[in-house]
């Protein structure tokens, strides 16, 4: 049929309530985002962790078994379940949502630039921070689910298996849930600019890699260059002050390497700023070329 006869109609369907708006942008941003077989295997493989945790859990809550049958393995002392032992798996759940937010971050808001697709988002009743807020929930939500997620999941789980546990270890779930958010907002404003200032993928995962451990390596030679007594040239290095942060949070520790926790939060509120600014000079309806 031709098109001049075709007969257009004004959309009648369901109409998204304003405040969930956002969420448009995350629920056709996950369909493309598990296209690839290669992201569904590399993000199944980020609950081995959490199992491998569960696992020792089990072991130590059925040391009864294993001594009857003769093993002789006193794993009480070898896995002691502490701050120690959730710090250690916060770390690598972390790393792996570093992993997973260089292979989403880039693709999600490069292509609307690229094939200038925001003057058709914003045109329309959808403002810049519902858009960046639609974007951030994509990395937010698969890093969530494995991060605090599991950790309070198997935080529950070792708290039903030892009476008593958890009253006196209440602070590693405030711990897991709070310095879970943080590096999640961190990791997903920081892809989020990298992909909006370098809207080539590559380069933006490249860019991601040098912000962490490019600035590390300078924050570490600033530090015999020159000579300080305390090492502020961390602070530059956004890995160490989530360590910093971390460890707080986790073991109840206000020196970290000579300087104090509240310098990491200040180091850390600056990181979000320029995020933040980065994405407000991109996201614009239109684009101005001098």
């Amino acid at each position: 049929m031709a098109v001049y006869k075709q007969n257009y109609k004004r959309y009648d369907g369901p109409i998204t309530d304003r405040r969930w708006r956002f969420t448009i942008l995350p629920r056709y941003a996950f369909q493309n985002v598990f296209e690839t077989r290669f992201f569904v295997v590399f993000y199944v493989g980020c609950f081995v962790p959490s199992l491998v945790a569960l696992a020792a859990i089990y072991l130590r809550a059925n040391i009864g078994l294993l001594q009857s049958a003769g093993l002789g393995i006193n794993i009480r002392d070898f896995v002691p379940i502490d701050g120690t032992f959730f710090l250690t798996l916060f770390r690598v759940q972390t790393f792996l949502t570093f992993i997973l937010s260089m292979f989403v971050g880039p693709g999600l808001v490069s292509p609307d630039l690229t094939n200038n697709a925001l003057p058709l988002y914003l045109s329309r009743p959808f403002s810049r921070r519902e858009y960046v807020l639609g974007k951030m929930c994509v990395i937010a939500t698969l890093g969530s689910l494995i991060t605090w997620v599991p950790g309070l999941l198997i935080f529950l789980i070792q708290s039903n298996l030892e009476d008593g546990w958890m009253w006196s270890h209440l602070r590693i779930a405030a711990a897991i849930f709070i310095g879970s958010w943080l590096w999640v907002l961190l990791v997903s404003l920081l892809s989020l600019a990298t992909s909006a200032w370098l809207r080539w993928k590559p380069v933006a995962a490249a860019a991601m890699f040098g912000v962490f451990f490019v600035a590390a390596i300078f924050g570490e030679l600033s530090h015999d260059i020159l000579g300080l007594d305390r090492q502020w040239g961390m602070l530059i290095d956004i890995t160490e002050v989530m360590n910093m942060i971390w460890t707080w949070l986790f073991q109840a520790q206000t020196i970290y390497r000579t300087l104090p926790v509240w310098t990491g939060f200040i180091s850390l509120a600056a990181v979000y700023g320029a995020s933040l600014f980065m994405l407000w000079k991109k996201i614009r309806a239109c684009e101005v070329v001098r």
